[in-house]
């Protein structure tokens, strides 16, 4: 088989391939637009062909100097110019998206040609995806705000901008802390919010309390325990709705840590990853549990939209950071003055604040502890956490909630002091 399919001559297999890809891309023009609608276009699925054809006949006379080729592109350039000014002259349509798909498949022959084969196929397949997408991208255009390429451009300066530029050398003697670890651990952590934000923003804009748990635990489970815990006394009769939610961030918080692991200490990630997955599947499954359970048909809350809050501000970097070299020090002092025994007691302390910072600094390796210690101090200041957040969603939310809330802590909390002692 593979000896017949190596005797056949390239240039068929080239004009079959541009041929049936030009065919493809006119049947997407055809189909966008109505059979009455046909004067509008350039051509029809014949004509998308034939540009193609046209194309691969002029590059295969002449690929060397491509003259005849450039000459080819030239006149249908000149014919691509009288269509557009007869789509504005009489119908006022101004869209360049027909004639620019015709000038892209007139150029199939050089690249299938000279280029790869996945790299033709993945120029076919986005014109493919982007013309069908058209009414997609009206519909979340109308979602962006001028603030939204604000925020954008934040996160492109942070990440590919001074993340790049910063230096990488100790500043302090003695403790390795360097601006662009700091700089590093911002990135990451905005990163994830940023993911966060955009999917509660533009796909679950208007979404279920669960999924607004979800979302709001990959930010930060804290926070999103406070929030739902107090919105939860509007709706007495969803308590498990909102229980769930809340168990479903702490779900989340435990899939945002391993990724931090992953990127920032490999080793640690090889011996404790097994455990974060659990413990994020049982958190899951606590969740889910309490929200099947007494299910009532139709009560079905949802969280109506809001203005969501920008995770790329520059007064949460500065917290953020401030933090981070904060737990820096506190750290290397804790460990220099009261040894493992201190660190072990620091970890369990700092639940009371934003973890991340304080789990940052120990996965970079910036102290001379051991893998044993690491992992409890890691596990200690999770649970920690956890105890926190059950205080705030138990004090916080109504009578309703309480019960199955702080039953369903007490499963992810005995289960997480369980691996402690296993990992």
């Amino acid at each position: 088989m593979d000896s017949f399919i190596s005797q056949i001559p390239r240039e068929l297999i080239s004009f079959v391939v541009v041929t049936l890809f030009s065919l493809v891309i006119g049947l997407s023009q055809r189909r966008i637009h109505p059979v009455s609608d046909d004067t509008r276009l350039f051509g029809t699925d014949r004509t998308f062909t034939f540009i193609g054809i046209l194309g691969f006949i002029l590059y295969l006379i002449s690929p060397g100097n491509l003259l005849l080729f450039g000459f080819g592109g030239l006149i249908l350039t000149v014919f691509l110019v009288v269509n557009y000014y007869f789509k504005i002259s009489r119908f006022s349509d101004f869209g360049l998206t027909t004639i620019i798909v015709a000038m892209i498949t007139y150029c199939l022959a050089p690249l299938v040609f000279t280029q790869p084969p996945w790299l033709y196929i993945l120029v076919v397949v986005v014109v493919l995806v982007f013309t069908e997408m058209k009414e997609t991208f009206s519909n979340l255009s109308t979602r962006f705000e001028k603030e939204e390429f604000i925020t954008l451009a934040k996160f492109l300066i942070i990440a590919g901008v001074i993340l790049p530029i910063v230096p990488d050398e100790s500043f302090i003697p003695g403790i390795s802390l360097t601006p662009y670890k700091v700089w590093l651990a911002v990135v990451v952590i905005s990163s994830i919010s940023y993911l966060s934000y955009l999917l509660k923003k533009f796909v679950f804009h208007t979404s279920g309390v669960v999924i607004s748990g979800i979302l709001g635990g990959l930010y930060s489970s804290t926070a999103a325990t406070f929030i739902l815990a107090r919105k939860s006394k509007e709706f007495p009769e969803l308590k498990n709705q909102y229980a769930s939610g809340i168990l479903f961030a702490t779900a989340m918080m435990y899939l945002r840590i391993l990724i931090l692991v992953g990127i920032f200490n490999t080793e640690l990630f090889s011996k404790t990853y097994w455990a974060f997955i659990l413990l994020f599947m049982i958190s899951a499954a606590t969740g889910a549990f309490i929200l099947l359970f007494h299910r009532k048909k139709g009560q079905i809350a949802e969280i109506s939209e809001q203005k969501d809050k920008n995770p790329l501000e520059f007064k949460v970097a500065i917290i953020f950071t401030i933090l981070y070299i904060g737990f820096t020090f506190i750290t290397h002092f804790t460990i220099n003055r009261f040894g493992h025994a201190g660190l072990n007691i620091l970890s369990c302390v700092v639940g009371i604040t934003d973890i991340d910072p304080f789990l940052l600094n120990l996965f970079q390796g910036k102290f001379n502890i051991s893998m044993e210690l690491l992992v409890s101090a890691t596990f200690q200041a999770i649970v920690s956490n956890n105890v926190l957040k059950m205080i705030y969603g138990i004090s916080l939310s109504g009578k309703a909630v309480r019960k199955p809330l702080w039953i369903g802590f007490l499963v992810i909390i005995i289960f997480n002091i369980i691996l402690l002692f296993l990992v």
